[in-house]
């Protein structure tokens, strides 16, 4: 007879298991049961030969793996604990001691402090490039480049990269190019079909949907590409939380109407602005006045929520902190892609031989009527 003790703690199922869902279960866990012990493995690419331990992922997380390939027509899915997690895999998984990589000066900023910070820590040079340079980039090509970075549109100042050219350019010289898809979320540029050997997401952003979560995605393109990230996947230990990725699986369900409303919402916010007086220039990737637009309309299927725009110079500094400050349905916030608009000025903002002067301020359009944000921004710029 079976102490009630030892009943407390057997893991064999008591309920039946042929429930049908229409949503994935949560599995947390960190064991994993085998059934003898020569089945025993401790291996990162439980895909492709069974699961081993839950910290390369739960059934949970593999199933948004698998549908985030299946969306982007990846190899393999990697998901890790955010954008920037995702941006230091493929940063150690290409970047040996002593190599060289590319990366837009218009890339996220936490891109360029990694390349500044701790890539420059492990003797890996990492130098900044125009992001309309094209197929120009051969150029900047050394015998020791291993990695070239793109990310269209650039961060903030949303230049659109002609990634083909790039692409090209590197392969001629055997050099992998990875590209921080989060503005298309995956959909929206098909990266491989371009060629691109990692294609990586903030899966925080459109994927999650409601700043409610914090995930990131790496993809490979091919078998080459899975096998240069999967041991550097193994060793940094990447594990994420199971509930984390059914907030995501959820928001997969509803990304294709939140995109198809955001996107029309956000034309309309655009175009008011582009006709305000006190506005120089607007920065959206279907607007002729967005750096590279014309390389936007030949391979992107659609655009986004988010977008900046350029104070005139009549308007100063501190009149820009007053219109941020005295918006009420847009927040102060430094994230995008979920459903709620936000803004925020970036006063220090860097590229070379511009000095936006504390002018330029980015907007994440939400799921809210259209009609008062506007009314929200008018009222504002009536502000200074």
């Amino acid at each position: 007879m079976m102490d009630w003790r030892t009943k407390l703690l057997d893991p064999t199922p008591h309920a039946r298991r042929d429930y049908a869902s229409l949503a994935t279960p949560v599995y947390r866990g960190s064991t994993v049961l085998f059934d003898d012990q020569k089945a025993v493995t401790d291996d990162w690419r439980q895909a492709d030969n069974g699961y081993s331990y839950g910290l390369y992922g739960t059934p949970t997380a593999l199933e948004l793996a698998a549908r985030i390939a299946g969306i982007e027509d990846a190899r393999e899915t990697f998901i890790v604990p955010g954008g920037q997690a995702a941006i230091a895999l493929i940063y150690l998984s290409y970047c040996p001691a002593g190599s060289h990589a590319l990366v837009p000066y218009s890339a996220y900023g936490p891109n360029k402090a990694m390349a500044e910070g701790l890539m420059r820590g492990l003797n890996v040079e990492v130098e900044s490039y125009d992001p309309l340079i094209g197929a120009g980039i051969s150029d900047l090509i050394r015998d020791n480049t291993t990695l070239i970075w793109c990310e269209s549109p650039g961060s903030v100042t949303m230049e659109i990269q002609d990634v083909p050219a790039i692409v090209k350019a590197a392969h001629a010289r055997e050099v992998s190019v990875a590209l921080d898809n989060t503005y298309a979320a995956g959909v929206m540029f098909d990266a491989f079909a371009q060629g691109v050997d990692v294609s990586m997401q903030a899966l925080t952003k459109f994927v999650g949907g409601h700043s409610d979560l914090l995930l990131g995605s790496v993809s490979a393109r091919d078998d080459v590409a899975y096998a240069k990230l999967g041991p550097i996947y193994q060793q940094l230990g990447l594990a994420v939380s199971p509930d984390d990725c059914s907030l995501a699986l959820r928001g997969l369900q509803t990304l294709a109407v939140r995109l198809d409303a955001l996107e029309k919402a956000t034309l309309q916010v655009a175009r008011w602005l582009a006709e305000q007086s006190l506005v120089d220039t607007v920065l959206h990737p279907a607007l002729n006045t967005c750096p590279g637009h014309e390389i936007w309309s030949r391979d992107f299927s659609g655009s986004t929520s988010v977008f900046s725009f350029i104070f005139s110079e009549t308007v100063t500094a501190e009149q820009v902190v007053e219109f941020i400050n005295a918006l009420t349905i847009f927040k102060i916030g430094m994230s995008w892609g979920g459903v709620n608009s936000l803004a925020v000025v970036y006063p220090e903002l860097e590229r070379p031989g511009v000095d936006f002067g504390g002018r330029i301020v980015r907007l994440n359009i939400g799921l809210e009527n259209p009609d008062d944000l506007v009314n929200d921004l008018r009222q504002s710029l009536g502000s200074i």
